[in-house]
């Protein structure tokens, strides 16, 4: 494995955000890192791509679904594959790093941002839901963190805690679901998303990172068809 190269440094009112090269032999790999610690790559991108696909299996017609937190965009691309969507809307706060795939710092970013269906904000994911139309979405991603006991940022804590999940379910429409992406397995978002929505689930998600086993987590929180208008 090469050593890492800056390719890329931004500063924002949250930190420092670098993006890093290496060689894995012959492969490069991007490496993001957020006050310098570890957010992720492009070597090891099935957590991300987990959480897409296992969404999209939660509802049967996720014809708008929101993306909270761009990073390299690997998210984004498993969404936009599946037919059924006809529009993604994806929320970013940090600018630079919405900058790096727009103008090809990060290689995929051109191409995945051209899809019509995309609508990017540079925003506050809260703030965009908070703000929304009540029902909008059809199903909400939630990976702008490494979930509520390993913050990199504290300002996302709200995102994890009962008030904002059971706010957000007014926001998804009957038959929709919200997704959250934790790091670790955290049993206390699954009790508030089981106390706010029909039902809710924790789907293990193994993965390979950095040559290494380990295990993480998405908590789905399922809004039941209801009644309310669609």
């Amino acid at each position: 494995m090469g050593r890492p190269r800056e390719v890329a440094r931004a500063e924002s009112p949250r930190g420092e955000l670098v993006l890093r090269r290496r060689y894995d032999g012959k492969r490069e790999v991007l490496e993001l890192r957020a006050n310098g610690v570890f957010v992720m790559d492009t070597a090891e991108t099935s957590s991300e791509r987990a959480l897409a696909d296992r969404a999209l299996a939660a509802t049967g017609r996720p014809h708008h679904v929101l993306v909270g937190g761009l990073g390299l965009g690997f998210t984004l691309a498993a969404v936009l594959t599946d037919p059924r969507v006809q529009r993604c809307t994806v929320v970013e706060i940090e600018p630079a790093l919405v900058d790096w795939l727009r103008d090809g710092t990060v290689p995929h970013g051109p191409a995945l941002l051209a899809d019509p269906r995309v609508e990017l904000l540079v925003d506050d994911v809260a703030a965009v839901l908070g703000a929304a139309e009540r029902p909008t979405y059809d199903l909400v991603l939630l990976d702008i963190d490494n979930g509520p006991g390993y913050l990199v940022h504290d300002a996302n804590a709200a995102v994890y805690e009962a008030g904002f999940l059971a706010d957000l379910r007014h926001t998804i429409r009957p038959g929709g679901a919200v997704v959250v992406w934790s790091a670790a397995r955290e049993p206390g978002l699954l009790g508030h998303l089981s106390a706010a929505y029909d039902t809710a689930e924790e789907l293990d998600q193994p993965v390979t990172l950095q040559g290494r086993d380990e295990h993480y987590w998405l908590y789905v929180g399922h809004r039941g068809l209801d009644g309310i208008a669609e």
